[in-house]
């Protein structure tokens, strides 16, 4: 998907500026089989992890920070059932710890209001609230703002259990909802920690033709705005 390929390139350019020993598996990664096991395909979601545990054990992973919270949810949680044991972080717990340790540092204000929400994965099922919020509140100039409906609250953008290739049909669509909950705060952009949110928010400001006046923007893309140049 062409549009969360920035969010890849964010997580490069922080990762390089901490001074991370890194690698990417490139042409090797595949997904990770979430969207058919919550569609209800096992068998699909079972062929996919061995895949990945099978690449993995050939590289000696042991650990493995995720930029999508779908992924960090069944790389933690359910690989184990099928032997792949990993130190499995989200981005947002492994850059607050780089900020905190003042490996980065955010240094170009940037003035905005932001409103941040919780992805479900992240959030209600892993139960990570804080980490991405220290990342906002460390960028000079962004004021954070909160959603009446957030953390253990939050409501979903619609995407998740496969609905992402769903067509609704009858009533308000769920990602329409949550704008409406985003453009409540008056904030001028929806940070995320989510690919799919990203795309669902994306299409909730055109549905509302605020493109131009309103944006979403994973969180790692407004932080690698703030680095400044090297």
């Amino acid at each position: 998907e062409q549009r969360s390929q920035s969010i890849a390139r964010a997580m490069v350019v922080v990762l390089k500026r901490a001074g991370v020993d890194f690698a990417i598996l490139g042409a090797e990664e595949t997904c990770t089989g979430d969207p058919a096991r919550r569609m209800g395909n096992e068998y699909l979601f079972q062929i996919m992890a061995t895949q990945n545990i099978e690449t993995f054990a050939r590289y000696n992973v042991k650990k493995i920070v995720t930029i999508c919270p779908h992924c960090f949810n069944t790389l933690k949680n359910e690989y184990p059932q099928l032997g792949g044991d990993y130190d499995v972080v989200h981005y947002g717990e492994f850059v607050a710890q780089l900020i905190d340790e003042g490996k980065i540092k955010p240094v170009a204000t940037l003035e905005t209001a932001v409103a941040y929400h919780d992805s479900c994965y992240l959030g209600r099922h892993n139960g990570v609230y804080d980490p991405p919020r220290r990342i906002a509140e460390a960028i000079p100039g962004v004021r954070l703002m909160e959603m009446e409906q957030r953390r253990e609250r939050s409501f979903c953008c619609g995407a998740g259990g496969g609905h992402m290739w769903i067509e609704e049909t009858g009533g308000e669509r769920v990602n329409h909802v949550r704008t409406d909950q985003f453009l409540e705060t008056d904030a001028e952009t929806v940070c995320v920690s989510c690919p799919f949110c990203l795309q669902m928010f994306e299409e909730g400001i055109s549905a509302k033709g605020l493109e131009g006046k309103k944006e979403a923007r994973d969180l790692l893309e407004v932080l690698a705005d703030s680095l400044g140049d090297e």
